[in-house]
């Protein structure tokens, strides 16, 4: 028995080494045909990946080799990335076991020798890739058999030479790269190889390269691109370059960090025999350029001079540019304070449509600076050291007659735009003057003159004050972005937006707004972005807001992104978010939260991304959340300190676990605050499962507490007003079938009440008894003081009056129970008649509250004798005297029967 753990353990321990080891085999990433097994420390090809793979990263391993047999089992590869290794040669047969191989990458490996056998079979290899392989020399055409060849990479290695074979071949290369290698001179034997070819791209950059001979590019068969980049080829080098480019096919030419210091009207005259459209002579350090340097160049059409130091522009320096189309002189001007730009200096870029100026200094811009830019769409001044604190009606009247549809004026030093600053630029589509210091009321006129301007930047300016008149001249506006720019309050009225039907994006975010005026986005039906985050509008929304709550949403009907960020809202109206059905994108995160109101989200039913990250959230309910979790896409909720209990967080956890929306952080974010069962703890691991159990009891308790209340509510309705259901009951049932019910007996009456007593109370029943009498036609009592006759005794008429009355009432009082004649003879006579004659006849009016022990002392009755129906109580309110008199005429019309 003592074995047994011990061979327990034992079988416990090579099951998970089986387990490691198998899942060691294959640490790959396979998703769909790829299989990336980079970065594993490999010594060996995997032998377990799926068979129809097309694509095998193998880089950044420690593989010595790629053994044909070991990729065999792959022979669908189109791609193989073997970069990063050890491998210091290939066998043979590579290529024969994988026919479809387009991709070989071998860079950064140990290839320093070549044979002619490596690629003898690749004759479908459209991509080579051996760059850092510090290979010395390629003396023989090795690439002989790759046909269909289209890019070459023999870069970063030590050649001597750009020979790569004596013969003709490639020729389908496209891309030959042959930068960073020990490269002197380019003879015309070179590129022998390459006569049948055309040459996309030549990449010769990072060479010692002394020396161009004639005829080297020419053996070239045709040479699109040339790089010759970082390379102290300085102006006579340059010159040589040019001109051995001189009759070739080239069309792109880049020699930027070639210490170029000046460029002389001979240096680049040997181009003038070519169809160059590109010229990149950027970061050369540049000082001068000669008047004419560019007139051997008709047909370009980029120019880059970025990152120089020209000293001066002249009405010379680009003639002979007609037909270029993009100027670029970022950083270009400036280390010298008189670095200028001459008047009418562009005035032979006919065609320019871009130039990009920024980052320069100059003194200003001169009144015919841009004379002559007619065909200039795009014009770039961001950051520009021009001293230009002020635009006036007069700065850009140079550009009046140019096709001008975008200005940057960014970071420029502006601190004041007069009145039509932009009116010369009629065509102007988008302005941008933010981050400057302009410090102003915006009164309308500054933008006049801009007709079809659609954007206008003026975010992160010192300060900016609106009027209702702001942008009353630019009703074209689509986008208008303020933000940090100091507006303290959009309360105008009438509003500064009223004129901008057009606008579609709004943002004044960053500005500590706190007061908007409800109607401030009126007429802004085609607004889909607003942007009004880092402000202050936590007052707006508050119920104990003077004047209520400020629905300033309530006009943006196509609304589709709304941003309230960091506006320390701690509350939210029910109305506030009413209509904007178009909603798609709701961004709240970082207020203060808390209880969100149900029906809050009804109307969002477009919502796909929800931000309520970093508030105060306690709970995420149905009847809140529901309508709009439904179809979102992103849920950012994170941060806020969730009450994990079945009523607060049982709908949210289900939701997650069947939803396919992005939830963002949700094991880190999403943590519990309370119960202290589940302080610190991850939402998703809330236990639901007690939830669940206890919904068919929450069903019950919620049915009884019901019908409970509902009993309640009945009972005390019936105490209070149950009266008038009484009298309504009764005058329905009796309109319909009449008062008086059907008798066995046939007796004719005089009359249909004898009204019994005390003289004390005759004024009472004189008052509210017998007008009853006028109001009823068919009604008629016997009232002692109207109908006894004279000269009869009064026991005699009593006794009378009895015998031909159909009902006997008693209006019982405290004064009722001491009348004499009451209390000895008329009470007693009336009840022993109708003892006697079997009949149910009496009738009681309660005036006074008489207790039931007090009746049956003084008149020997009791309440239990008669009907229900029969007894009555004056009532003290006068709302109920109908009810009494309803009650008392069907008393009277109740049948005598004492069954």
């Amino acid at each position: 028995m003592t074995m047994l753990p011990f061979c327990v353990g034992m079988l416990f321990r090579l099951l998970t080494l089986c387990i490691l080891r198998t899942s060691a085999e294959n640490p790959c990433k396979i998703i769909q045909a790829t299989a990336n097994c980079s970065h594993l420390k490999l010594t060996k090809i995997p032998s377990d990946l799926p068979s129809n793979i097309t694509v095998l990263d193998l880089s950044h391993n420690q593989l010595n080799g790629l053994p044909a047999a070991n990729l065999s089992r792959y022979n669908q590869l189109v791609q193989l990335h073997a970069g990063f290794n050890v491998i210091a040669k290939l066998e043979p047969g590579l290529c024969q076991k994988l026919p479809q191989l387009q991709v070989l990458n071998l860079q950064h490996n140990e290839l320093n020798k070549l044979s002619e056998k490596y690629f003898s079979f690749c004759g479908y290899l459209l991509e080579l890739r051996l760059g850092n392989n510090r290979i010395k020399e390629i003396n023989r055409d090795f690439f002989k058999n790759l046909k269909n060849l289209r890019t070459l990479d023999v870069s970063h290695n030590n050649l001597q030479s750009a020979r790569l074979g004596s013969e003709q071949q490639l020729q389908n290369l496209q891309e030959l790269l042959l930068s960073f290698n020990s490269i002197n001179q380019t003879t015309k034997e070179d590129f022998h190889f390459l006569s049948n070819t055309s040459l996309e791209v030549l990449d010769l950059s990072n060479n010692p390269l002394k020396e161009f001979l004639p005829g080297c590019f020419h053996a070239i068969g045709s040479l699109n691109s040339l790089s010759v980049e970082n390379i102290n080829l300085g102006p006579d080098l340059t010159k040589t370059l040019c001109s051995e480019l001189s009759g070739t096919a080239v069309q792109s030419l880049r020699l930027s960090r070639n210490q170029l210091s000046r460029i002389y009207n001979t240096t680049l005259e040997g181009l003038l025999k070519t169809n160059l459209t590109i010229l990149d002579l950027s970061n050369n350090a540049l000082s001068e350029i000669d008047n004419g340097s560019f007139a051997s160049l008709p047909h370009l059409e980029y120019l880059s001079l970025e990152d120089n130091r020209i000293v001066q522009l002249t009405p010379q320096t680009f003639s002979g540019l007609s037909n270029v189309k993009f100027l670029n002189l970022r950083k270009s001007l400036g280390v010298s304070k008189h670095s200028q730009i001459h008047d009418f200096s562009f005035q032979q870029l006919k065609h320019l449509e871009n130039l990009i100026m920024d980052d320069n200094s100059f003194p200003g811009i001169t009144k015919n600076m841009f004379t002559g830019l007619i065909s200039l769409k795009y014009l770039s001044l961001c950051n520009c050291a021009i001293q230009l604190k002020t635009i006036t009606n007069t700065t850009f009247v140079s550009l009046a007659d140019s096709s001008l549809i975008s200005l940057n004026l960014t970071k420029s030093g502006i601190s004041k735009l007069q009145s039509e600053a932009f009116s010369s630029l009629r065509h102007l589509q988008v302005l941008e003057v933010g981050h400057n210091n302009i410090d102003q009321e915006l009164t309308g006129d500054e933008l006049k003159g801009l007709d079809n301007i659609e954007v206008i930047y003026l975010s992160y300016n010192k300060h900016l004050t609106l009027t209702s008149d702001s942008f009353r001249f630019v009703p074209s506006l689509k986008r208008l972005l303020m933000r940090r720019t100091t507006l303290s309050k959009l309360d105008l009225s009438p509003s500064p937006f009223h004129s901008l039907q057009n606008l579609t994006v709004l943002d004044v975010s960053n500005n500590n707004i706190a007061n908007i005026n409800e109607d401030i986005f009126d007429g802004l039906q085609k607004l889909s972005i607003l942007n009004l985050e880092h402000n202050n509008l936590a007052r707006l929304w508050k119920s104990a807001n003077p004047g209520g709550p400020v629905m300033f949403l309530k006009c943006l009907r196509s609304l589709q992104i709304l941003r309230l960020g960091f506006n320390g809202l701690d509350e939210i109206p029910v109305e506030a978010l009413k209509g904007l059905s178009q909603l798609k994108q709701l961004e709240m995160q970082s207020n203060m939260l808390n209880l969100l109101k149900p029906s809050l989200f009804d109307d969002e039913v477009s919502l796909s991304l929800l931000n309520l990250q970093k508030n105060l959230v306690t709970s995420v309910e149905k009847d809140v959340f529901g309508p709009i979790l439904k179809n979102l896409e992103n849920l950012y909720m994170g941060y806020n300190p969730f009450d994990c209990t079945c009523e607060s967080i049982s709908f949210f956890v289900n939701w997650l676990n069947t939803s396919n929306a992005s939830v963002p952080g949700l094991s880190s974010e999403y943590i519990c605050n309370t119960p202290s069962k589940y302080h610190g703890i991850s939402v998703m691991l809330f236990d639901n499962a007690a939830c669940k159990d206890s919904a068919p009891f929450r069903t019950l308790f919620i049915i009884n507490a019901s019908i409970v209340l509902v009993f309640m509510i009945m009972v005390i309705f019936i105490l209070f007003q149950g009266w008038r259901i009484q009298f309504y009951w009764n005058v329905s049932v009796n309109r319909i079938l009449g008062y008086k019910e059907v008798d066995r007996r046939r007796e004719h009456f005089t009359y249909d009440a004898y009204i019994i007593h005390a003289r004390k109370d005759t004024s009472w029943v004189d008052k509210n008894l017998l007008p009853l009498e006028k109001n009823d036609n068919f009604l008629k009592f016997c009232f002692e003081e109207r109908d006894f006759d004279a000269g009869i005794s009064e026991i005699e008429a009593i006794v009378n009056s009895v015998r031909i009355s159909r009902k006997i009432i008693f209006v019982v009082t405290y004064r009722f129970l001491k009348d004499p004649w009451c209390k000895r003879f008329k009470v007693h006579h009336a009840v022993h008649q109708a003892i006697e004659q079997s009949l149910d006849s009496i009738i009681l009016i309660f005036l006074d509250d008489i207790p039931d022990y007090k009746l049956n002392q003084t008149i020997c009755l009791r309440r239990g004798m008669f009907k229900s129906n029969c007894i009555l109580f004056w009532p003290a309110q006068k709302e109920r005297v109908n009810a009494f008199h309803q009650q008392l005429k069907v008393a009277i019309g109740s049948s005598n029967n004492a069954n």
